[in-house]
């Protein structure tokens, strides 16, 4: 057992070691190493390096609720989503007078569309404390009101993944909608700058992808904090034996919305920190396949265990970026195939490979 705990700790150690690494040399390679340099990093391959850094954390919060809870999500592509639309709406009024229509009051879709006025929703996007509190308000509410409802009626199981799925995909079609104020099919793009730095700019780049390693870090050490907690502790126990646990005296419905509505905040950052980088956000982030990958990543690097959806994340990715250059037809049927062999051959994702080599 304290074998376990040792090599435990090592690969908390070790990720975030790796994780600090990246932050201080990739920016590094890109800003002070010429081109020629073998340990060149071009601009490109630091942001996508920060989308990764991005997904990352947002397998993280999955792995929350999944690992340590027991709830299977199959809606934080939802959560996501929104915290993406948040960070959009506060970069499209960046623009101003910069859009194709030079409208200062309105974005581009909304001039075409014959809007007259903001919606009341989009009120103070403008500034970037309002946009902050939205990205946690957003997905932090709507988790926390679908938590309320749903775990005080004691769905559990296939049930509520299956919830949690039409959710996301109702929202999908809402935001499909141009009614909704949100770009319709096409979404929000065409981004500018951010806090008055151009997002196409090399050291803006950069430094995204250092906030989302910080980010990154953050959020797992706030994550160890609260697995390691009495309120992580009853969680595994509700994971593991639910009714006992509510015998015992908890309350094990506030507990749920507790964890719940926390990981739907973390996801919805990740969002936010995504968008800036990839530089579009629209209804597909809310698809329900994307939800479902997204489990695939935390299987595959090994669910409770935090660290392990990390490193699920950066292989996936890292291998659907390969695949959709050098042969994209396949990547569906790739995904598919390490899906299963996961579930065969590592039952307990690649971090299980150590706990078998402890034996």
């Amino acid at each position: 057992m304290n074998l376990y705990s040792d090599k435990t700790n090592f690969l908390d150690r070790a990720i975030v070691a790796c994780l600090i690494a990246a932050i201080l040399l990739v920016p590094y390679s890109n800003l002070y190493l010429d081109a020629s340099n073998a340990f060149f990093i071009d601009t490109f391959s630091v942001t996508q390096l920060g989308k990764f850094l991005c997904l990352a954390l947002l397998a993280l919060s999955v792995d929350l609720v999944w690992g340590y809870l027991g709830i299977l999500s199959l809606g934080h592509g939802a959560f996501f989503a929104l915290g993406g639309y948040a960070m959009g709406m506060y970069l499209m009024r960046q623009i101003g007078d910069r859009g194709v229509y030079g409208n200062p009051d309105l974005p581009d879709f909304m001039v075409f569309l014959n809007w007259e006025e903001l919606p009341w929703f989009w009120t103070g996007m403008d500034q970037f404390p309002v946009a902050m509190i939205a990205i946690v308000l957003a997905p932090g509410l709507l988790a926390f009101v679908f938590g309320w409802f749903t775990f005080r009626s004691r769905v559990n199981g296939v049930y509520l993944s299956i919830i949690t799925q039409a959710m996301t995909f109702a929202l999908m079609l809402a935001f499909y909608r141009n009614e909704m104020g949100f770009g319709g099919n096409n979404g929000l793009t065409d981004f500018k700058d951010i806090l008055g730095f151009s997002l196409r700019e090399q050291s803006t780049r950069v430094g995204l992808f250092i906030a989302s390693g910080v980010v990154l870090l953050a959020a797992y050490f706030l994550c160890l904090r609260i697995v390691r907690s009495r309120a992580g502790r009853v969680s595994q126990a509700i994971r593991d034996a639910e009714s006992r646990t509510r015998f015992l005296g908890f309350n094990v419905e506030h507990y749920k919305v507790f964890i719940f509505t926390t990981s739907a905040i973390l996801a919805g950052i990740a969002g936010a920190l995504y968008v800036p980088q990839a530089g579009i956000i629209n209804p597909r982030e809310m698809a329900p396949l994307g939800s479902i990958e997204v489990v695939v990543w935390v299987a595959l690097g090994g669910r409770g265990t935090l660290y392990g959806p990390i490193i699920g994340a950066l292989i996936v990715n890292y291998a659907k970026s390969w695949f959709t250059v050098v042969l994209p037809e396949f990547w569906i049927f790739a995904l598919g195939g390490l899906f299963v062999f996961a579930t065969l051959y590592l039952p307990k994702g690649v971090t299980g490979l150590f706990q078998r080599q402890e034996r």
